[in-house]
């Protein structure tokens, strides 16, 4: 970030506050955050919107940019009625008259486009998105089914699910996504790796990672000194990386990994606004954390396959809280994608015994 960009960013924090730092990274606006029914401004030209979410991460961050005529608006919340209602209030409210001239989805994830198709509707305006994130959005969307597939069935059998485990999984019902996910256009703007979306006379370059999904896109203001993140870097905890069932053989954690490399080549003293947590400054601080959370991690699970484990053997290796029915899901994904680098790497060997994935440390 220039000397000018970093003063903007004090000047747009509370001036009786102290950023405050914590594990090398600093919090520029000390704690402030926009309360419900308020946008807060954290650069020039750019407005934050947090909105609650159900479950342990509590709340997503949406991004305002000023536009020729409008706001390009950077992610949703859930497609939930309160939800609505609080973009209903605000457009009532601080953003009343205000046009959304474009609505950027930073991956398909319902926390961050559960209303796109809504804001889409509303205001005429474009969705735009990476390919590999569109495709994804599209393909759950259509998938109507109430019953979970035989597919998703064995998957969970073959991570080491108890038949208890299954029986609940399979009560929930299989479509919830699309409950929570308004229907979307079916044509897109597309995002594409080291390319240029000009918002307001601003150019903001494309930065893609994988890992937390296919094709997610971060976007870079390289004069201002600022990156709208989404999942891709969070500030307090790792974004989930998971190995799923449509793509069981893909390697996730070692496309994260190289996605952690990749912006690791961006300037460090960047003002990064996360889709989750605060907004803060300390890139390449964070980017290493993460990396270094996961490696080792990898070299714990790796000692603890002298004996065979199946993933759900693992949670007490890689999570520091007990996993239970609501968090199962993701936790055997997280547990999959470390066990899965592991093959990848050399480090652990898979056998199927009756139709159960047992690892084991090569």
């Amino acid at each position: 970030m220039s000397t000018a960009s970093r003063s903007d960013a004090a000047f747009l924090a509370d001036e009786s506050f102290v950023p405050t730092s914590h594990k090398g990274l600093t919090y520029p606006f000390g704690g402030s955050e926009p309360s419900p029914g308020t946008v807060m401004r954290v650069a020039n030209g750019i407005r934050w919107v947090r909105l609650t979410v159900p479950g342990p991460l509590k709340h997503i961050n949406c991004w305002l940019i000023d536009d020729a005529d409008g706001v390009a608006l950077v992610d949703t919340g859930l497609n939930l009625p309160d939800t609505r209602d609080a973009w209903k209030a605000l457009f009532r409210g601080p953003l009343a008259g205000t046009r959304v001239t474009r609505m950027i989805g930073t991956h398909f994830h319902p926390d961050h486009v559960g209303l796109a198709g809504w804001m889409c509707a509303h205001h005429g305006a474009p969705l735009v998105m990476t390919r590999g994130e569109w495709l994804t959005l599209r393909a759950v969307m259509l998938d109507a089914r109430d019953a979970a597939p035989d597919e998703m069935v064995a998957f969970w059998r073959a991570a080491g699910w108890s038949d208890e485990q299954v029986v609940h999984a399979q009560e929930r019902g299989w479509s919830g996504f699309r409950r929570i996910v308004s229907p979307v256009p079916l044509s897109y703007q597309r995002l594409a790796d080291g390319g240029t979306l000009m918002i307001g006379g601003t150019p903001w370059r494309v930065v893609v990672g994988s890992g937390h999904s296919p094709e997610h896109a971060c976007l870079f203001d390289e004069a201002a000194g600022i990156l709208i993140a989404g999942d891709q870097v969070l500030p307090r905890i790792s974004p989930n990386v998971s190995l799923g069932v449509t793509e069981p053989l893909a390697d996730p954690l070692g496309e994260w990994f190289a996605s952690i490399a990749k912006l690791r080549q961006l300037p460090h003293d960047l003002l990064v606004l996360p889709g989750h947590g605060d907004p803060f400054t300390g890139l390449h601080n964070r980017l290493d954390a993460m990396d270094r959370e996961h490696r080792d991690r990898l070299d714990e699970l790796e000692i603890f396959l002298a004996a065979p484990r199946r993933a759900v053997d693992c949670f007490g290796r890689l999570f520091r809280r007990a996993i239970g029915p609501d968090m199962l899901g993701m936790a055997t994904g997280e547990a999959l994608a470390h066990l899965r680098r592991l093959e990848v790497e050399g480090r652990a060997l898979k056998e199927i015994r009756d139709g159960v994935w047992w690892y084991r440390a090569a």
